[in-house]
């Protein structure tokens, strides 16, 4: 028996969606590219985008609007420039909050990228039409 730790890879994060064609839209005006648009064994439709540079993947579900809950706390998507991302959604249509960073005095968000310049400190988001959150 090995005690080497098996690999674990995220591949795809499920986001519900009230509007399957809106959410499509929305994505791919991000620049996300579609790699499948499709009806399943059950008759759902499943619809898989990637982010650029990404080995990660979203499906659009749809969210039954009698169902309790449906909305995505927040995923994360990890860039190496926060400005040049920021800037780049913000073109495309999406409204991206300010760069902020987490202040360790008050233990709050601040304004701006990280003092320190460390990594996984500075922060940005949106929100999809849907209410799903992303933080860059």
């Amino acid at each position: 028996m090995s005690t080497e730790p098996v690999d674990m890879k995220l591949e795809v994060v499920v986001i519900p969606v009230s509007d399957m064609d809106r959410a499509k839209r929305f994505y791919q005006d991000l620049d996300w590219r579609v790699d499948a648009d499709l009806i399943s064994g059950d008759g759902s439709r499943i619809v898989q985008l990637t982010p650029p540079g990404s080995p990660c993947s979203i499906h659009l579900r749809q969210r039954d609007h009698d169902a309790p809950g449906g909305v995505s706390a927040g995923t994360w998507l990890i860039v190496s420039d926060i400005e040049a991302a920021r800037s780049e959604l913000v073109s495309r249509g999406a409204e991206v909050s300010n760069t902020f960073h987490f202040d360790p005095d008050k233990k709050r968000p601040a304004p701006g990228r990280d003092p320190q310049g460390r990594s996984y400190a500075s922060f940005a988001s949106f929100s999809d039409p849907d209410g799903n959150n992303w933080l860059l």
